[in-house]
């Protein structure tokens, strides 16, 4: 098993301490832990929200009202139809990510934006291909951060997206990751250690979860809040 090098800037204490006692559980049970280099997944944030937006303006643009989705009533006519629709049918973050893929999409930033995106998902595939040469399984945290409170950070998209630091680049690989609670923090709250297996090994990282969870059981009851 291989701990990444991607415990970057911004990682709450309570998920450091959780996290290396996870990889000191992970010996006890026998792995071998070796240091892997994913250089790339840094970019992960940035080309996910690019490639996720525009897929999401693209399949969402058949949502019109007529043969898809929601269907606004009282619209006077087939174009205030339209835009009653998606003005009802989309709440606001699905609306702020139709209209970012629109703009990634859209002529003189296509290979600005998607395309080069497109590129550096290439080079995350080939970081993790490189570092299975290594190991079975990579071990990060799932999450920088504990969970924050419900609409705490509506107003600020970027920082709600930063969480996702950790599990967007298994996703633009292609590879398979799941998320195994390792511990509560300081307030109670769960934190999770993320697996990430190579390709086609869904197998590997359910048998490594199930005896994680078997022999380390998550002690107390997560604390639950909202905003």
């Amino acid at each position: 098993m291989a701990s990444s090098g991607t415990f970057g800037e911004g990682l709450d204490e309570d998920v450091r301490e959780k996290i290396l006692a996870a990889i000191d559980n992970f010996e006890k049970l026998g792995a071998k832990i070796v240091d892997v280099e994913l250089p790339y997944a840094k970019y992960g944030i940035a080309v996910y929200y690019i490639i996720a937006t525009a897929e999401a303006s693209s399949n969402l643009a058949r949502f019109d009202g007529v043969r898809y989705g929601f269907r606004a009533e009282d619209a006077p006519g087939l174009r205030e139809m339209y835009f009653k629709t998606r003005e009802e049918g989309f709440g606001a973050e699905v609306k702020r990510r139709i209209m970012l893929g629109t703009y990634v999409l859209s002529s003189g930033y296509y290979d600005a934006y998607y395309s080069k995106a497109q590129k550096v998902r290439a080079l995350v595939k080939r970081d993790y291909a490189t570092a299975f040469e290594k190991c079975d399984a990579i071990l990060t945290p799932t999450s920088p951060s504990v969970a924050f409170k419900l609409g705490e950070k509506s107003d600020d998209p970027l920082a709600m997206y930063l969480n996702d630091i950790y599990t967007v680049s298994a996703n633009l690989a292609g590879v398979p990751a799941i998320s195994v609670p390792c511990g509560l923090s300081s307030e109670g709250l769960p934190i999770g250690v993320q697996l990430v297996g190579n390709f086609w090994s869904e197998d590997v990282l359910l048998n490594l979860a199930s005896k994680y969870e078997t022999a380390f059981p998550l002690e107390g009851k997560p604390s639950i809040y909202v905003g």
